[in-house]
């Protein structure tokens, strides 16, 4: 489980510092989230992102970005109707919500769908990720595809570590993976059951 550049590092305001000069200089991390470990890259970084599916072995598939706000959010994609009540109700939190895109992305991130699924994390440290990260972080969960999320950063080593710039320890999450939910008009769709239960959704 040799690491490469910043191996495991505890979450400090210094390290924040070092992951995000990471991914902004195209590196890949391992970093604490309010549900489960996320694996992350700047997705404006075509390059990064291909190294980042490698990692994962997710292909064709898209993949989420964390925001650090709801105004970065509404950059990104349309928030209008019922997707902005949503995003109003459940953010910060653990509803990922899959929305038409605004802002041009490589088209790896997004599988050419025109849609992207978003999130603000309800994380005081993943938040300050994000923004030292430039606003944007890709939000897939630490682990090879169809394998389990990882909820402690030696787990993350275990399945991934070889691979990555930086493991950022924040300890053991036990929360659940965040709910999916595609919004099309006023049409929402359940896409993953997770830590918002659909009951409570409109």
């Amino acid at each position: 489980m040799k690491m490469k550049k910043g191996g495991v590092r505890k979450v400090s305001a210094k390290s924040i510092r070092e992951a995000g000069r990471l991914v902004l200089g195209g590196g890949v991390i391992v970093y604490p989230t309010d549900t489960v470990y996320g694996l992350g890259c700047d997705p404006m970084n075509e390059l990064a992102a291909e190294r980042l599916f490698t990692i994962k072995g997710r292909g064709g598939k898209p993949v989420p970005v964390l925001c650090d706000g709801f105004d970065s959010a509404s950059r990104l994609v349309r928030l209008s109707g019922v997707a902005l009540r949503l995003a109003k109700e459940y953010w910060p939190g653990a509803l990922t919500i899959v929305l038409p895109l605004r802002m041009g992305l490589p088209e790896l991130i997004h599988q050419g769908s025109g849609t992207l699924a978003v999130r603000v994390p309800n994380s005081t440290t993943c938040l300050e990720l994000i923004s030292a990260c430039g606003g944007y972080l890709i939000g897939t969960s630490a682990n090879k595809s169809g394998k389990p999320a990882c909820r402690t950063a030696h787990e993350a080593l275990r399945s991934i570590g070889e691979e990555v710039d930086l493991i950022l320890d924040g300890g053991r999450l036990s929360e659940k993976e965040s709910t999916v939910v595609k919004v099309s008009g006023n049409r929402v769709e359940l896409l993953r059951t997770g830590a918002v239960t659909f009951a409570n959704l409109p």
